[in-house]
């Protein structure tokens, strides 16, 4: 079988990035849920745990078709942030988990959306289906954790300050009006790679 090499440096990097990122949220929400005293708020975030798991097997599925390494640096510091963030969940009190968890999420949505667009930059489509699919389902994430903090008196003041919030997003999905996987290439036009 004749393996093809992606000659798109971004494209490589933000796979290695979102690869090793989705170990972090995973091991924040195993912290995160374990906090929690209510089984119904436990479950929902062990499921967004799983989630993220499953995101992880996606994207080294895709990198194994194009022979990409695994970052051993991403690896390191996402492992590191993850585990911090898993631990702090027990001593930071209910409101930021859950605030920091959408804010990220909310960053996550457009990385799956861009990789579509970068592979279509490439002529490649064979993996829009599964992108959407997994961008869609980080933007369920963000509006999870909205939703359970929308009434809090905190919310406006970390809004303000961390640019997240009931009016501020890093993505421009509409759940509610989602476009179909034949336009999404819409969304996230002005994203910019964290880290760059």
């Amino acid at each position: 079988m004749c393996v093809m090499k992606l000659n798109h440096q971004a494209l490589v990097e933000l796979l290695q990035r979102a690869y090793s990122a989705e170990k972090a949220a995973a091991f924040a929400y195993i912290g995160h849920a374990a906090s929690l005293k209510n089984p119904t708020t436990k479950a929902a975030v062990k499921q967004i745990e799983d989630d993220e798991w499953g995101h992880r097997r996606n994207v080294l599925a895709i990198m194994q078709q194009y022979e990409i390494p695994i970052s051993r640096f991403y690896e390191i510091k996402f492992h590191v942030i993850g585990r911090v963030i898993s631990a702090s969940c027990h001593v930071i009190g209910w409101f930021m988990p859950y605030f920091f968890a959408g804010k990220l999420e909310s960053g996550n949505v457009c990385e799956y959306f861009v990789m579509m667009q970068y592979f279509h930059s490439l002529g490649i489509q064979q993996h829009n289906e599964i992108l959407y699919e997994m961008g869609i389902k980080e933007k369920e994430h963000e509006v999870y954790f909205l939703e359970q903090i929308k009434d809090s008196k905190w919310l406006p003041w970390f809004e303000k300050v961390f640019s997240w919030g009931k009016k501020s997003s890093a993505n421009d999905v509409d759940i509610a009006n989602k476009l179909p996987v034949t336009e999404s290439n819409q969304y996230c036009k002005n994203y910019k790679q964290r880290g760059k």
